[in-house]
């Protein structure tokens, strides 16, 4: 097998093919002995040994495997034939123990030492006697920084397919911030620079530290707990990483792929400052402001107090300029104003108006009058027309409207036809109406046609 099967995370996770399938439990239910194993119960419990020979059996199934890790430890005593060693995973706190022959520790090219990242061939051991699983190595490979170089660029190209590189999600850092989070190394350059910078800058600006490891093999996992902890903290409105320079293997902390996606996951803002300007972790192209320098982020977290003063001081020189030229200008218009006629005498000019008002209120009145007198005499000819041509007239020269009455309803009577023999009669006149029946009908005699002899 060669390393070309291992997978591309930087983190340093396990590494390998296809991940081998548990066995069915028909398979896996069968001890040494070959024979099937009884239903498993609450009144048939497995013993222990049944267990643990269950795992054994799946674990020898596993064969030989690739596994990548970072060194914690190794302990290789003289004339010992097994060397022992702690493979950690940087981006969890798990640990693997691991075996082998120590003159394969003697005979890697690259002198092998806690902290190194290495690849590892073997076969995993189950002891049933403790329950702890070890791996029996039969070959280990140094991670060269090319290869870790590889890995970040992957890891980059990765981020930014997802858009996590994208401008639009960098979140804004507040102008003034009460309370700063920082993450660094204890007692570290880092620390110092960010803290005496800010504090000089602005001196009431509060700091919550957390200093954890930024290198090695748990790095990772303490920054990930601490940065989780001030982001869950409401005072903390931004978090500042920050890290002196170092080389490849001591920033790869930073380059961690869970470490990238906490910080865009992240809901408070967050400044980059790992390393030198050279230096370009992958977390400085999640964070939402990338510092060349731990004091560079100190700067851009908080103002210059001075620098702050000097320009509201400068701002209030501008304001009261403009406020004295804006005065000037007004009291100049003012005064041309004041000469002018009207202003000289500025009862005329009201008092002429008033006579014009005056002088329209009359005409407006006489206007008024005029009509009210037209209109009146018109309405006075259209009552007078409008009772000449009216019924009431008619029926007082003794006229008079013949209606049937059928029920409650009324039907005036306009021919012989409406009003036959037995119909009730309402006969309406001048002052009053007369209830009378139908006797009878009788047709007038047609007229002579004018037109014959």
């Amino acid at each position: 097998m060669n390393g070309a099967s291992r997978g591309d995370s930087v983190g340093g996770r396990e590494t390998g093919g296809h991940e081998p399938r548990p066995p069915s439990s028909s398979t896996v239910g069968r001890e040494s002995s070959g024979q099937p194993d009884r239903a498993n119960s609450a009144e048939q419990p497995w013993p222990v040994r049944s267990v643990a020979i269950k795992v054994m059996q799946w674990i020898d199934r596993l064969g030989s495997i690739w596994v990548e890790g970072q060194i914690t430890q190794i302990n290789i005593r003289p004339g010992a034939r097994t060397a022992f060693l702690v493979l950690r995973d940087p981006s969890a706190d798990m640990s693997l123990s691991v075996t082998c022959d120590p003159d394969l520790i003697r005979a890697s090219a690259v002198p092998l030492q806690e902290g190194s990242r290495v690849v590892v061939y073997g076969k995993l051991s189950y002891f049933t006697g403790r329950g702890t699983i070890s791996l029996r190595v039969t070959e280990i490979r140094p991670v060269g920084v090319g290869e870790l170089l590889a890995r970040i660029e992957r890891l980059k190209a990765l981020l930014a397919a997802e858009g996590l590189f994208d401008p639009r999600l960098k979140r804004p850092i507040p102008f003034l911030p009460r309370t700063v989070g920082l993450i660094t190394g204890r007692a570290s350059a880092a620390e110092r620079d960010v803290l005496t910078v800010a504090r000089n800058r602005w001196p009431a600006v509060r700091f919550e530290i957390r200093n954890v490891a930024v290198q090695g093999p748990s790095a990772v996992a303490q920054i990930l707990s601490a940065l989780a902890e001030l982001d869950r903290d409401p005072a903390v409105e931004v978090i500042v990483l920050a890290r002196g320079g170092g080389s490849v293997e001591d920033l790869l902390p930073f380059s961690d792929e869970a470490l990238c996606r906490a910080i865009v996951a992240a809901t408070t803002p967050i400044v980059s400052a790992i390393g030198h300007e050279p230096d370009t972790p992958v977390c400085d192209l999640v964070a939402d402001v990338r510092a060349a320098t731990p004091t560079d982020a100190a700067k851009r977290i908080v103002p210059d107090a001075a620098a702050e003063s000097a320009a509201i001081r400068e701002l209030r020189g501008r304001a009261a300029a403009a406020l004295r030229g804006w005065v000037d200008r007004e009291t100049r218009a003012l005064a041309q104003l004041r000469s002018r006629p009207v202003l000289a005498a500025p009862l005329r000019e009201i008092d002429r108006r008033a006579e014009e008002v005056e002088r329209l209120r009359t005409a407006a009145r006489r206007c008024a009058e005029h009509l009210i007198r037209t209109e009146t005499t018109a309405t006075r000819h259209l009552r007078e027309q409008l009772t000449a041509v009216g019924p009431a007239a008619t029926l007082s020269r003794g006229y008079a409207v013949v209606q049937r009455v059928n029920g409650t309803e009324r039907h005036v009577v306009r021919s012989i036809d409406d009003a036959p023999a037995g119909s009730q009669l309402r006969i309406r006149v001048a002052d009053g109406a007369v209830t009378a029946a139908a006797l009878g009908t009788h047709a007038l005699a047609p007229k002579p046609d004018k037109g014959r002899n």
